[in-house]
């Protein structure tokens, strides 16, 4: 009987310590969960912060584009001014 009695005090240590270690195991994954949920938020904002990036980028590029294409312009329109005042300079000198 002492045997059985014996067995049955493993059993109920084995059983306590398999507990304990369940209970251990639950918090560390409910901590991991956490932390899974808060990286995942993270993750998300990172990503939304990415594509607002990207935008104000594209946007930015398409300004510099449209500034570079009216300096252009304006340079063009200049040398029209200058061609068209020579011209008019000429006309004078030929009427002379």
């Amino acid at each position: 009987m002492s045997q059985v009695a014996n067995q049955l005090n493993q059993v109920l240590d084995k059983t306590e310590r398999l507990i304990e270690l369940c209970a251990a195991l639950q918090e560390e994954n409910d901590l991991m969960r956490l932390e899974n949920q808060s990286l995942t938020v993270a993750l998300n904002a990172s990503k939304n912060k990415s594509v607002e990036l990207e935008e104000k980028l594209r946007v930015l590029k398409m300004a510099k584009s449209f500034s570079e294409t009216n300096e252009k312009s304006l340079d063009i329109k200049q040398k029209i001014n200058d061609f068209v005042q020579e011209i008019d300079k000429c006309i004078v000198l030929l009427k002379k």
